[in-house]
């Protein structure tokens, strides 16, 4: 993970102090860089996160989950019980 503290010093243990804190906010995210900006008696944080690969959505009554199991047994029983529909690739390979 890259650290940039820009506008002061800042101490390795106040350093890793911010990074506890960032993977305590952003659960489940894999953070890349953290900017530190010093202002005087304030820090501005910035976090920048690595691209997850997208894997698949589930759409139920509004809400969109990326795992079955979030849903309850009737909605779980829906989902298994619908037709997928497969995208048809066009003759150039493009859609």
């Amino acid at each position: 993970m890259k650290i940039n503290v820009t506008g002061g010093e800042m101490s390795r243990a106040e350093i890793d102090e911010y990074i506890k804190y960032a993977g305590l906010k952003h659960p489940g995210r894999q953070i890349c860089q953290i900017d530190i900006n010093i202002d005087g008696e304030f820090v501005d944080l910035q976090f920048h996160f690595k691209d997850t690969d997208f894997q698949h959505a589930y759409r139920s009554a509004d809400y969109l989950v990326n795992n079955m199991e979030k849903l309850n047994d009737a909605k779980q029983c829906e989902f298994s019980q619908k037709l997928t529909h497969k995208l048809k690739e066009s003759a150039n390979g493009t859609d």
